[in-house]
C-alpha cells in the first residue's frame, strides 16, 4: 500500500505506454523463459517490473490524477506572458492610468462572487471552459486527428464545409455561442462543463490526438454527450441532441459515442480531487486572460445566509470530532481493563 508502485495499472491497461504488438509480447514471455534455472517451473516477471511508477503515471495523465498539472492551462502560458508584456509596455507609454478593470473589496464595501467548487457560475464557466479548448486549438503540437471527429466527413449541418477548413483557427466567441447552444438547449450545469474538459484532456491523452479546427466541434460534441449521462441524474438522449442540432442523425451520435467511449477504454471516473483541480485551474486561467467573475457587494441577506451555511457546517464537524472522541475514549477504556489474577488450588 505505501510503494510507489502502483498495483493496479499494468503496460496492457495504462493508456500512457504504446501498445505492444503480439510478437512483442510473445518474445518477451520466452525471454523471461529462459531465465528461469528450473526447467519445469517458468520464470515469472515480478508486478514492480512490470508496472509503471505512480510519478509517470500522474506527468502523463492530468486527467487521471490531481497532482498532474492540466494540458490546457500549460499551453495558454505563452500566450500569457505575451500579453503581460504587451500590457506593461502600455503601463509604461501611457502617462495617466485608465479606469480599473476591477472591483476590490473596501473597508466599506466587500466584493464576492457566487462561484464556488460545488455551485460554479454556468456562464463564467462555460467561458473559462471555451477558452481552454481555444488554447487546445491555437496552441495544438500537430494535426493529428481520426475519421470519427472530421467535420468534412460527417457534416453536423447540411451547409458545406470551406475548402479551407482544416486551416482556420475558430474564434473563441464561435467555440463559446456553439457550447453555450449547447448547454442552454440541454439545460446542462455548470459543473458537466468541467466534466466535459476532464473526458477531453483524456482523450487527447489516451488517444495521442490533437484538437484542430477540423474536429474540435465534433470532439466537444462527443464530451459534452458523455459528461451529461454521467454527471446528470436526467440525462439527455442522443435523440434529444439531434433535435438541437438538426441535421445530424441519431446513428451518426452513436456510433461517436461508441468510438469515444473505447478511445478512453471505458474510463468515465472523475474523482473529486480532478474535479477540484480542473475547477481552480479554470479560474487561474480566468485571471490570466481577465475574464472576471461576477462580483457583487455583501449585502445583509447574503451575510445572514454565508453565516447560517458556515454554521451548518460547524456543527457538522463537531458531531464528527465528539463521535471521533467517543471512540477513542471506548478504545482506552478498553486497554485499561485490569484482570484479576487466578487462583490456582
Amino acid at each position: 500500500m505505501g510503494n510507489t508502485v502502483s498495483c493496479c495499472a499494468s503496460p496492457e491497461s495504462s493508456p500512457k505506454l504504446p501498445s505492444r504488438q503480439p510478437a512483442e509480447r510473445l518474445e518477451e514471455f520466452h525471454t523471461s523463459t529462459e531465465v528461469s534455472d528450473d526447467n519445469t517451473v517458468p520464470y515469472l516477471q515480478h508486478i514492480s517490473d512490470r508496472e509503471v511508477p505512480d510519478e509517470l503515471a500522474s506527468e502523463s495523465n492530468p486527467s487521471d490524477h490531481a497532482r498532474a498539472s492540466t494540458i490546457f492551462l500549460s499551453k495558454s502560458q505563452t500566450d500569457v506572458r505575451d500579453k503581460r508584456k504587451s500590457n506593461h509596455i502600455n503601463h509604461i507609454s501611457h502617462v495617466s492610468p485608465g479606469p480599473l478593470s476591477k472591483k476590490y473589496s473596501s473597508c466599506s464595501t466587500i466584493f464576492i462572487d457566487d462561484n464556488t467548487v460545488s455551485q460554479p457560475n454556468l456562464k463564467s464557466t462555460i467561458k473559462c471552459v471555451t477558452l481552454a479548448i481555444y488554447y487546445h486549438v491555437k496552441n495544438r503540437d500537430s494535426g493529428r486527428s481520426l475519421d470519427i471527429f472530421d467535420e468534412k466527413l460527417h457534416p453536423l449541418s447540411r451547409e458545406p464545409v470551406p475548402d479551407d477548413y482544416s486551416h482556420v483557427d475558430p474564434e473563441h466567441k464561435l467555440i463559446y455561442r456553439f457550447v453555450r447552444t449547447l448547454f442552454s438547449a440541454a439545460q446542462l450545469t455548470a459543473e458537466c462543463a468541467i466534466v466535459t474538459l476532464v473526458y477531453l484532456e483524456r482523450l487527447l491523452t489516451y488517444a495521442e490526438l490533437d484538437i484542430c479546427p477540423a474536429n474540435w466541434k465534433r470532439i466537444v460534441l462527443g464530451a459534452i454527450l458523455l459528461a451529461s449521462k454521467v454527471w446528470d441524474d436526467q440525462a439527455v438522449w442522443n435523440v434529444d441532441y439531434c433535435q438541437i442540432l438538426k441535421d445530424i442523425t441519431v446513428e451518426d451520435m452513436n456510433e461517436m459515442e461508441r468510438h469515444f467511449l473505447e478511445l478512453l477504454q471505458f474510463n468515465i471516473n472523475v474523482p473529486a480531487s480532478v474535479y477540484a483541480k480542473y475547477y481552480f485551474d479554470l479560474r487561474q486561467l480566468a485571471d490570466d486572460n481577465n475574464l472576471s467573475f461576477p462580483l457583487e457587494p455583501l449585502d445583509n441577506q447574503r451575510a445572514q445566509k454565508l453565516e447560517a451555511i458556515s454554521r451548518l457546517c460547524e456543527d457538522k464537524y463537531k458531531d464528527l470530532s465528539r463521535s471521533a472522541m467517543r471512540r477513542s475514549i471506548s478504545a482506552d477504556n478498553l486497554i485499561g481493563i485490569r484482570h484479576s489474577n487466578a487462583v490456582l488450588s
